[in-house]
């Protein structure tokens, strides 16, 4: 498959990426298309739906070979189900699948249409390998019934951020950093409430840890650019 596009977020890595898209609505990125598809009409249209779909690659998925069962980290990361039934990068082909809010199409004189969206959950230059339009008539499904996810449903923690050290990000991102705290970003297999983790969110690493359900933030350091 071709890749279409790059998305460029506030995540350099990993670690704090909300595990679903829409989790944390504050969370922004952009598009930009590859040099072959940066004609205007090919997001003709695109503007009257409020959120799309993204078909993105697990670049950072490193594996030699795919495995029929996995340990989804909501369950523990003790239970194994079978790959199919999981959203586990860990797949036979590195394809994830977001739904996000499409805030609008800004038009660059040399990257063409850049997709404005929110609601994000993928690094910073994450391949796209497809955009589509979310249809609400064929997409949502109220009535639809889930297996072990609705008894790993997320938890909101309280976020304790001294506003001294709050103060480093700009008004947006104060939210989204909230919101991605709140959201319990450890692995659901580390409960050790001593340990100090870090995130690494725009140009800073956030570094905190959580007892009971109260995330404690410890210091905001700024990331130096390679």
């Amino acid at each position: 498959m071709k890749i279409i596009a790059y998305i460029y977020t506030d995540f350099p890595e990993k670690f704090g990426i909300p595990r679903q898209s829409g989790l944390v609505k504050e969370l922004k990125g952009r598009i930009v298309f590859e040099p072959a598809f940066r004609n205007p009409q090919v997001v003709q249209g695109l503007t009257e739906f409020s959120h799309i779909w993204l078909l993105w690659k697990f670049s950072q998925s490193k594996k030699e070979h795919w495995s029929a069962t996995v340990k989804p980290p909501r369950l523990g990361g003790k239970k194994r189900v079978g790959v199919f039934a999981s959203r586990s990068p860990y797949r036979p082909n590195d394809i994830g699948l977001s739904c996000v809010r499409l805030e609008g199409i800004r038009y660059d004189k040399n990257k063409g249409p850049v997709l404005e969206v929110s609601g994000i959950d993928l690094m910073d230059r994450t391949p796209i390998y497809d955009i589509k339009p979310y249809i609400p008539l064929s997409d949502c499904h109220p009535e639809a019934s889930e297996g072990y996810t609705k008894e790993t449903k997320q938890h909101m923690l309280s976020v304790d951020f001294p506003d001294d050290l709050l103060k480093v990000y700009s008004e947006d991102q104060r939210q989204a950093v909230l919101g991605i705290l709140a959201q319990d970003p450890r692995p659901a297999y580390v409960q050790d409430e001593e340990r100090i983790y870090g995130i690494t969110y725009a140009g800073c690493n956030v570094k905190f840890r959580i007892t009971g359900n109260v995330v404690q933030v410890c210091n905001v350091e700024p990331v130096s650019e390679m």
